[in-house]
């Protein structure tokens, strides 16, 4: 049975905040206990790859950091929260607190499936431990890299919208401005506003919570854009859309079949391919970020024809854009398939090699130190950086000190044995989707309840970036937790209805009897 003590407030005549800690961890020992697991875990990790790990992304967020502007491709809100810890000049402290993000994840997780929907407290344990135990999930948290903040703010969007039946214009207000940093730490996060609207309004929650949601995550976000507008002279987030979208159909696009009229349209026939569809590369990135000869064929890529400063353009952009929009109406069937093959790379039991090999082991906590060509500890690299600073330089004036991450013994041969074995398997997360679309479909009269908000979120975060970019790694980890939500609250057991008044009533379904 749920004990009186979970669900009322704690006497403020107990003898002090220790006593009362000590009090809510014997309550919830369970959790507790894989909660320190999850600590020890990430403890190992900072003190084996300090002071941080890096990927291809995270210097430009460092980049932004000392040299504030809007960026072309990515929006900025991960590089204002570097910029809020610069003057401390750790990297390990940024990392530190993105290892705090991943334990609150798992924290708000157990607290929603716990206290809201009643689960068992190793049910709601279980349903956290992916994000606890997951070594993938870790190591994203030791990079420089937005991910584990956008999957904070996205699991407390959805934990806000669900835990009450009646949300309140102020309550609402505080989940549009989550939505608005989650639009800012990565594009993502208008889809993410759209579902969550969409599910209001099916859920009659009335008109005030939903201004109060729109008005409060638009305020910022047209803030950012009219920054953006300053800089690059339209009223937009990035100027990347368009060419991340003609990446995505770089793969399968046809000009032949495209209807390109080359005597208008002379911009599209720049960005025709030569290559045989047949040769092209598996992988899309290719076609955005690979240093091409500029000519389109054999080893090239045709957006270097533009040169580095004009590639990222306004010009540029809406050219891709058009560009992949033919090809995706020329030929639909392709795009499908393209789609569909990296929708479901997320559920493989191992985990391919995919894009390339450079770019699977950023993700592997490797118990070495890597050498260069002449055997020397690699270096980070020497790119130019859109502001004119340059990667390694950058990051060591970020540090004040060597940024590269240092190899520890025996902590990273111990995180790295750890990840052979602990993680979450793509054919895992599949089951647990499975098991939300069962919770969905079962409630088809309410349709989905309180089910189909993480479900939607978990499908939705792993469907754009088939459809809209590639498959990697990383865009699979923030949708484990809203699987794992949908699952567990469709797997409750022992529901029944317990009455309450309309201003107590806190459940959006009926609460269960049993611990």
């Amino acid at each position: 049975m749920v004990s009186v003590a979970e669900i009322t407030p704690v006497d403020p005549s107990a003898p002090g905040r220790t006593a009362r800690l000590l009090s809510m961890v014997r309550r919830h020992r369970v959790f507790a206990a894989a909660f320190g697991v999850g600590a020890v875990l990430r403890l190992i990790t900072m003190l084996g790859y300090g002071p941080a790990m890096w990927f291809n992304d995270s210097y430009e967020y460092v980049s932004v950091a000392l040299h504030p502007r809007p960026h072309p491709i990515r929006p900025d809100g991960y590089s204002f929260w570097l910029m809020l810890l610069q003057p401390f000049h750790s990297f390990a402290l940024v990392t530190f607190t993105q290892h705090l993000m991943g334990l609150a994840t798992a924290c708000l997780i157990y607290a929603l499936l716990r206290i809201k929907f009643r689960l068992p407290k190793w049910g709601a344990t279980l349903a956290a431990a992916p994000v606890l135990f997951d070594a993938y999930q870790i190591q994203l948290e030791q990079l420089v890299m937005s991910d584990t903040m956008f999957m904070l703010l996205v699991v407390g969007v959805i934990t806000m919208v669900l835990w009450k039946r009646r949300l309140t214009w102020q309550a609402g207000a505080v989940v549009g401005l989550l939505l608005a940093l989650t639009w800012l730490t990565r594009s993502i996060g208008l889809p993410i506003l759209a579902l969550v609207v969409l599910y209001l309004l099916v859920k009659r929650a009335g008109w005030r919570p939903i201004v109060a949601v729109i008005t409060a995550c638009a305020i910022p976000v047209m803030a950012y854009m009219g920054w953006f507008a300053s800089a690059y002279g339209k009223f937009a987030m990035t100027n990347s859309d368009g060419l991340i979208l003609y990446m995505r159909t770089a793969i399968f696009a046809d000009c032949n079949k495209m209807d390109i009229d080359k005597y208008k349209e002379v911009q599209l026939l720049l960005l025709c391919i030569n290559d045989p569809v047949s040769q092209r590369k598996d992988y899309a990135q290719w076609y955005l970020w690979g240093q091409g000869n500029g000519d389109g064929t054999g080893t090239g890529e045709v957006l270097h024809r533009w040169g580095i400063n004009k590639k990222w353009s306004e010009i540029t952009n809406d050219a891709a854009s058009k560009f992949a929009t033919r090809a995706i109406l020329s030929q639909p069937g392709d795009y499908l398939k393209v789609v569909a093959r990296d929708f479901f790379r997320s559920f493989h039991w191992a985990r391919p090699r995919f894009p390339d090999e450079s770019t699977y082991n950023m993700y592997q906590f490797k118990p070495y130190v890597e050498l260069d060509d002449t055997g020397q500890p690699k270096r980070l690299p020497k790119w130019s950086s859109y502001a004119g600073g340059r990667t390694d330089t950058d990051a060591f004036s970020y540090e004040q000190g060597p940024p590269e991450t240092q190899i520890v013994q025996p902590w990273a041969t111990i995180m790295s044995n750890y990840q052979k074995v602990f993680y979450l398997r793509g054919i895992m997360l599949g089951g647990i989707l499975l098991i939300g679309l069962y919770g969905v479909v079962v409630r088809y009269r309410k349709f989905g309840g309180p089910v189909v908000l993480p479900w939607l979120g978990a499908v939705g975060l792993l469907l754009a970036p088939a459809a809209t970019a590639e498959f990697d790694y990383r865009y699979v980890l923030p949708a484990v937790p809203l699987a794992c939500i949908a699952a567990a609250i469709t797997l409750r057991r022992g529901v029944t209805w317990v009455r309450r008044s309309p201003k107590s009533s806190s459940a959006s379904e009926p609460t269960t009897a049993r611990a």
